[in-house]
């Protein structure tokens, strides 16, 4: 997915998105509230730990181990505190306090607040993402907050995404600050309760599944034509509840496993589809942290905790999908694996047609040297173009969204 510039007036698109800002005061070391909310749906959250005046006094004791962190990492100086952005639900919450205590492992004396910010993409439950924007409307809000406070709501040192949900290609004014080390990208089946099925291969013909992924139902449609596929959308419990209602219309629905494992819904998981049935979306089950471009700061910090496996192949896919100029809902799938003993990538990929009949399916093999990302970049950039002389681009082109949405309306 591709994502313009920000050339707009931040406090007017927040003001519009979501109507009068709640009260979040912008907080400093010596008062940071443990948390804050409102009953609003559309108000912000912040999470973190309380500091008292203890912990400044603790703090000043460690400066000098301070500094010698700051000339290992080769920063000027540790800031005192972070502020870290993501989403409001529970999944991306969740997330946000993996990232802070991945940052805290390391920083062991900096707040890292959270801002939990509800966003459009967040009210728009009816309808699959495809049909009103896509998944940059989950981005662009916070992306603003990353450029100034506004109001009561503190200027943000980085955002956590889900990596899938971030376009391929950022705003000129920021980047992807790391990649840290990711979950099972796989896919899982949750059947209904009490369902006698353990796996989507027993369901009988007919059978309803729920997603709202093209790349899901494109992939199924193909290797198990004799299901019915429907779109649900929802954040997972919501999804969950829809499944397990008496009346569900659900045999079972497709979730990425990495959040459900995060949310610890893992025991809800009745099968992890493998790359025999379903290559998995670029980019999931990894957490991507966007940074303003050139924040050296926040590049020293973010270094720390980036995991190389996950950066390399992230790197490839994200790669992949951007020259077959793709978004985050076409059905491009991918599957793919680094020994970082032996430094060799292979990425699969594929691209199907949205009824299933048609489909363009390659791999490429290569050895990372230490340029690693540049050189898994290339190597997505590569086994896109081989795709593409194959008829990749002719598949994705040919999809028209317009016609999916009459269904889903």
């Amino acid at each position: 997915m591709l994502s313009s510039p920000l050339h707009l007036d931040p406090s007017s698109q927040l003001q519009q998105l979501h109507g009068p800002q709640t009260s979040l005061k912008k907080m400093s070391l010596s008062s940071t509230p443990k948390s804050t909310s409102s009953n609003n749906t559309n108000s912000s959250v912040i999470f973190d730990d309380e500091v008292s005046e203890l912990d400044i006094q603790r703090a000043n004791a460690v400066s000098a181990d301070n500094l010698a962190l700051a000339a290992r990492l080769n920063m000027p100086y540790i800031p005192d505190q972070i502020f870290i952005g993501g989403r409001k639900s529970l999944l991306a919450v969740a997330q946000s306090q993996i990232i802070k205590g991945l940052i805290k492992k390391t920083f062991t004396n900096m707040a890292c607040p959270i801002l939990a910010l509800t966003t459009l993409g967040d009210h728009v439950q009816n309808k699959p993402l495809y049909s009103f924007g896509g998944k940059a409307l989950w981005t662009k809000e916070l992306e603003i907050l990353l450029l100034q406070d506004l109001g009561e709501y503190h200027k943000l040192d980085l955002v956590v995404h889900s990596l899938k949900d971030m376009p391929t290609n950022l705003p000129e004014e920021f980047e992807l600050g790391c990649i840290v080390e990711r979950e099972d990208p796989s896919d899982a089946v949750v059947m209904s309760k009490n369902s006698p099925y353990t796996c989507l291969e027993e369901l009988p013909a007919g059978s309803v599944v729920g997603t709202s992924s093209v790349r899901r139902s494109a992939q199924l449609k193909r290797n198990l034509p004799h299901l019915v596929f429907e779109s649900v959308r929802g954040n997972l419990q919501t999804r969950i509840r829809k499944l397990d209602d008496p009346e569900t219309p659900f045999a079972c629905i497709i979730l990425a496993t990495a959040g459900l494992v995060r949310v610890g819904l893992e025991h809800r998981i009745t099968q992890r589809l493998d790359s025999k049935l379903m290559y998995h979306a670029v980019g999931q089950g990894a957490l991507g942290i966007e940074i303003r471009k050139g924040d050296a700061i926040m590049q020293s910090i973010l270094s720390t905790i980036e995991n190389k496996n996950a950066t390399v192949c992230c790197y490839a896919e994200r790669a992949l999908m951007r020259t077959l100029e793709g978004g985050c809902s076409v059905p491009i799938g991918v599957w793919t694996t680094f020994d970082e003993t032996t430094g060799i990538l292979n990425l699969k990929g594929m691209v199907v047609s949205v009824d299933g009949q048609k489909c363009i399916e390659d791999e490429i093999t290569v050895h990372i040297g230490d340029d690693y990302k540049a050189d898994a970049d290339l190597a997505g950039q590569n086994l896109a173009d081989q795709m593409k002389e194959k008829g990749a681009k002719e598949i994705l082109d040919e999809i028209d969204f317009n016609k999916i949405n009459e269904k889903d309306e």
